[in-house]
């Protein structure tokens, strides 16, 4: 239950700051957030992660939906039941839906946040979410996993 609170509240916040950039900067526009540092740059991005696939949002749409789908299955039942992989997971979920409420509701995704002293591409609340939470199931995986379970895959091609 804690989880799905947590998935919840991931998609509101995401939702939120998305709906406070749209109803408060032009398409286009800036806005100073941490001067120098980070801006408001409201964007409406049709692709993915760095503008893959733009134009694209139907399969972005349909691949983010099977994503978040087996996602959700590994989270109910608790393939990885240790609280840091269920966490982590919980994030990914959370951003993921965030950005497919987007996709599904707007045909876009609403980008906002702008770093100011290196070129990247604009993101936002649920892009940060699955980044997040994708590094830390990696992390858990590689390096807990293995200790949490017992299991050891060195020993794979000798079965």
């Amino acid at each position: 239950m804690l989880y799905i609170l947590a998935i919840i509240l991931c998609v509101a916040a995401d939702q939120a700051v998305k709906l406070y950039v749209a109803s408060h900067l032009a398409l286009y526009e800036s806005a100073p957030l941490l001067p120098g540092f980070v801006e408001l740059f409201y964007i409406q991005n049709t692709g993915g992660g760095f503008s893959i696939l733009t134009n694209y949002t139907w399969l972005l749409t349909v691949l983010t939906s099977i994503l978040m789908l087996g996602i959700a299955a590994l989270l109910a039942r608790k393939v990885f039941p240790h609280p840091l992989a269920m966490w982590t997971l919980t994030l990914v979920l959370g951003g993921g839906l965030g950005n497919l409420a987007d996709r599904v509701r707007l045909g876009y995704v609403v980008d906002m946040f702008n770093f100011l002293f290196v070129e990247y591409p604009v993101f936002n609340v649920a892009d940060i979410l699955v980044v997040c939470g994708t590094i830390g199931f990696a992390a858990y995986y590689l390096l807990l996993h293995e200790k949490v379970t017992g299991t050891n895959h060195d020993n794979c091609a000798d079965r």
